[in-house]
């Protein structure tokens, strides 16, 4: 019988359980699923089957008397329970590293590595020039960069996952916890190919929008939530057989290649229509403006290169300032 996730604290005797029969394999099997969010790829990088890996976590969450992990079709997911418990995995885990350091003898100190999330629609502009950028000044820094719904990016923050990520303001319980410093607004736009009959109107609509395909952001996500509210303040709404989806370089695809009609964060279309590739139709989206920011723990301060990273993103976000502005501590 699966724990649940509203399960009382163990007793003492739950607790001493729990201490007898915990083992390393747990933790690194938990720890795989909550930074990848996915199990097969978790079992990819344990060299484990993913019904191994299933197994493994079900015994933990036995063990635990909750449920620490939601598996859903697309991935996984914390439960609250599975956000408490892997701060102290990770803790455990990075003991365990230092302890076998200091007994096999550590040569030198191992080399840094930053732990990055970003919204999807940031990574064609703000998150390859600011890892471009990066690179070239601190070749020898390691980089672990994964791209999240804005949600599991502050999960993942909160969890300690993550050092820094980018990301969207959120509700103020979510944000609890969080620094949040604006790199600046990001608005819809509607993008079509150079070819496409709108790209060659003078005054297009968001009605003439609706004639054509519509490649959209996914369900669930602000940039769709700002779709929605943006049409509704017309009198219109989504078609119900739109392509959904928040993979910035899909849309790109789909749209470039298609006669699709393309709403997006500005940001994620942003190098597309630089290069011509694709073309942003001069439609009125006034109110879609959504700030999009560096996302930090408050508790946690970072290191010089994690810092040396965050004005790298700053000045690919401000192009004509490569320094941005400093709100957060």
């Amino acid at each position: 019988m699966k724990p649940s996730q509203d399960a009382k604290p163990p007793g003492p005797a739950a607790q001493d359980i729990f201490r007898n029969r915990v083992r390393l394999r747990h933790l690194y099997c938990f720890v795989a699923v909550s930074q990848t969010q996915h199990l097969g790829r978790a079992a990819d990088r344990l060299g484990l089957t993913q019904p191994a890996v299933s197994k493994t976590l079900s015994e933990l969450e036995e063990l635990a008397g909750s449920q620490l992990l939601l598996r859903r079709r697309a991935g996984t997911e914390l439960t609250t329970a599975g956000t408490r418990f892997l701060r102290h995995a990770l803790r455990i885990l990075a003991d365990i590293d230092a302890a076998a350091g200091s007994v096999i003898g550590e040569q030198a100190r191992p080399l840094e590595r930053i732990r990055l999330g970003a919204l999807p629609s940031v990574v064609p502009a703000v998150l390859t020039e600011a890892l471009l950028r990066f690179r070239a000044a601190h070749p020898d820094v390691g980089l672990a960069v994964q791209a999240g719904m804005n949600r599991n990016l502050i999960d993942q923050l909160k969890a300690d996952v993550l050092d820094l990520a980018i990301g969207r303001m959120d509700d103020p319980v979510v944000m609890e916890s969080l620094w949040f410093e604006s790199l600046g607004p990001d608005p819809l736009v509607a993008a079509v190919r150079p070819a496409h009959a709108l790209a060659q109107a003078s005054r297009p609509t968001l009605l003439d929008c609706l004639a054509w395909p519509l490649v959209v952001p996914a369900a669930g996500s602000i940039p769709r939530h700002n779709t929605e509210s943006l049409l509704a303040r017309h009198g219109l709404r989504l078609p119900d057989h739109c392509m959904e989806t928040s993979d910035a370089y899909l849309g790109r695809l789909l749209t470039e290649q298609s006669d699709a009609v393309w709403i997006a964060p500005m940001s994620a279309g942003r190098r597309a229509t630089d290069q011509g590739s694709l073309v942003a139709l001069a439609i009125d989206i006034q109110g879609t403006e959504e700030p999009v920011g560096l996302l930090r723990h408050k508790d946690r301060t970072l290191t010089p290169m994690a810092e040396a990273l965050a004005d790298c993103i700053r000045a690919a976000a401000h192009p004509d300032n490569a320094r941005g502005a400093r709100g957060a501590p």
